[in-house]
This record gives C-alpha cells, sequence and structure tokens, in this order.
C-alpha cells in the first residue's frame, strides 16, 4: 500500500464500565460482525488489546438468530462474551453499560428501556444526568433468583473450606460467606467447588464478609473471565444469599429486601421485592471511544 493510499476503515468501539467491571463494546446493529471465540479474547486482552472482562455486542435482536424471538419486546441484544471469548448468559454490569451505550450513541433515550439476552429480556432504567453533567444511576431489573439446590455445596481454597448456596441469576453461583476477604487467595485460578458435576459448564464463585446490617463486601471469581473488580449477577446472588441467611426473605416477609454490596471496584444496591424481582441500580459510565485497525481487525477475524 502506497503512502498516498487511503487507510482502509477500521471498526468502531468503545469502551465502558460498571463498577470498574469494564467491557469493550461493539456495535453491530445489523449483525454482520462474525466475532469469534479469538477474537473477542484479543479484544480483551489487556497488553495487546482493548482491554476488557468482557465484550458487548450490540445488534438489533431481530439481526440476531439467538435473539429473534425476543424482538417483539426488545429492539436491542446484549450478545455478552466472557473475556475468553467463551459465551455467558447474562452479565448485570454488562446490561447496565449496555443500556448506557445505548442511550449516549442516540439508540435510545433516557428512562425505561428493555434489553434483550440470553437470559431473557431484561428491563433497565437509566436516569437523566445530574446538571453538573454526571451520568445517571443504572437500574436493572435482573428477574427472579432461582435456588436449585443441590444441598451440600462446598467452595475450598487451599486448607479452607465453606458451605455454599446455589444461586441462579441466568447464570450459575455458588456463594460463600467468609471470615474474610483474604481467605479467597489470589483468584488467579478458579475455586474448587463441590460435589464433582454439580456445575458443569462452570460456576462463579463469591466469597463474602459482613460490614454491616444489610450491608456486605465480597470477591468473586468470574467463570471465563477470573478475578473482576464487580460482578452484576454475582452482587444479586449475594444480596439473595445474605437475605436467605438473615431469614428476611421477602416472599415470606411481605416485604422488600435491600441490601448493600460493595465490590473492589465500588458499591451497587441490591432490592428484592414480595414478586420475587431482583433489582440492581448502580453507576455506568462510558469512558472511550475509538476505531480499531482495519489490518489488526482483519486479523482477527479473517
Amino acid at each position: 500500500m502506497s503512502a498516498s493510499s487511503p487507510q482502509p476503515a477500521g471498526v468502531r468501539f468503545s469502551k465502558g464500565h460498571g463498577t470498574q467491571n469494564d467491557f469493550v463494546i461493539i456495535p453491530d446493529p445489523d449483525g454482520l460482525l462474525a466475532i469469534g471465540p479469538e477474537a473477542v479474547a484479543a479484544l480483551c486482552d489487556r497488553r495487546a488489546g482493548i482491554g476488557g472482562d468482557g465484550l458487548l455486542r450490540v445488534v438489533r435482536s431481530a439481526n440476531d438468530p439467538a435473539a429473534a424471538d425476543q424482538a417483539d419486546r426488545a429492539e436491542w441484544f446484549m450478545d455478552y462474551r466472557n473475556s475468553d471469548g467463551s459465551i455467558a448468559e447474562m452479565c448485570g454490569n454488562g446490561v447496565r453499560v449496555f443500556a448506557r451505550y445505548l442511550v449516549e450513541a442516540g439508540l435510545a433515550k433516557a428512562g425505561e428501556l428493555a434489553v434483550a439476552t440470553r437470559a431473557g429480556v431484561r428491563t433497565v432504567w437509566v436516569a437523566e444526568d445530574a446538571e453538573d453533567g454526571t451520568p445517571g444511576e443504572v437500574t436493572v431489573d435482573m428477574g427472579r433468583a432461582r435456588l436449585p439446590g443441590p444441598d451440600g455445596i462446598e467452595v475450598a481454597v487451599g486448607e479452607r473450606r465453606w458451605p455454599a448456596l446455589n444461586v441462579n441469576m441466568g447464570n450459575p453461583h455458588a456463594v460463600a460467606f467468609v471470615e474474610s476477604l483474604d481467605h479467597a487467595g489470589d483468584l488467579f485460578r478458579a475455586p474448587l467447588v463441590g460435589p464433582e458435576g454439580a456445575y458443569p459448564e462452570g460456576v462463579n464463585v463469591e466469597f463474602v464478609v459482613d460490614r454491616g446490617p444489610r450491608h456486605v463486601a465480597m470477591r468473586v471469581y468470574e467463570r471465563g473471565s477470573g478475578e473482576t473488580r464487580s460482578c452484576g449477577t454475582g452482587t444479586c446472588a449475594v444480596a439473595v444469599a445474605a437475605i436467605r441467611r438473615d431469614g428476611a426473605d421477602p416472599a415470606v416477609t411481605g416485604e422488600a429486601a435491600t441490601y448493600t454490596v460493595d465490590v473492589p471496584g465500588g458499591r451497587l444496591v441490591i432490592t428484592e421485592h414480595p414478586d420475587g424481582r431482583v433489582e440492581k441500580t448502580g453507576p455506568a459510565v462510558i469512558v472511550a471511544a475509538g476505531e480499531i485497525d482495519a489490518r489488526w481487525w482483519a486479523e482477527l477475524t479473517g
């Protein structure tokens, strides 16, 4: 290519995070981009790529077979991939960042909007920005938690072992209450979770300590990503587990239960309602936008 030849157009991207759970965002409204697992992993690489805990592909539901049956209820589909390229059913922080992107890109208006995911349609509320320009918080209806069992789930790190509660928020979680978050270890590798075969597709593991009344803190190992600064579905699973532990099940008491959950990247507020719906509220921001080099993109997807 001569110096005077025009450079081929690259692929647009944005970067966003929710409580420092960060994502590469690729707009693909017509569903024309083929982004395989290797390409996702390269894009999410923090040294050789853009860097992120996962990738959000923004596509119209009608243009993706994975969400076409939801197109009558949600225009946009969040095609979420973990940083290793694997597919996840749901990402609670990701869907809030996804909604924030839709608003900032002019694809949706602030207020209530529906987002299609592999775990079903999620309703999101994007608050108007403050007068000083600070982005409004984003609330997402995460649906209902399931506690499918089995009993006897156990999490182990080194010589320490703890009983854990199996909570499904569209994806699986094993929630363990521990004496210190340091006991989770470095979380470079997945903690051991038993009994064998309980989670054939892998599991997110949360380690939780109490900070005060209805206030907990956690660390998380996300399957496919390792330890992350925050996990949206994980904070919901933790709140649900704490609510059950504390005897505050809204289905029994008839009153909503709200817990504050601290993560390394910030703070989220989780409310479980008597009808079982779990809502999560917190910040979601877009921090950058740019263009992926066309030649590198061709290498990734060729």
